[in-house]
């Protein structure tokens, strides 16, 4: 069994509201003391994912 996987195409202003967003979920969470590890993995993978110019 194969997750499915899911490709978005983002501008620059989205994907900084994106990072923006997944950041202060994740300062939530460590507000409330709970684990932020699928935040963190996320953020990682937007903060880090190839630029395609259009």
């Amino acid at each position: 069994m194969w997750k499915q996987k899911f490709k978005i195409t983002l501008t620059p202003a989205e994907n900084s509201i994106v990072i923006q967003s997944l950041n202060r979920l994740r300062n939530t969470l460590l507000r409330e003391n709970r684990d932020t590890g699928c935040v963190d993995d996320l953020l990682l993978k937007v903060m880090c994912a190839p630029v395609k110019r259009i």
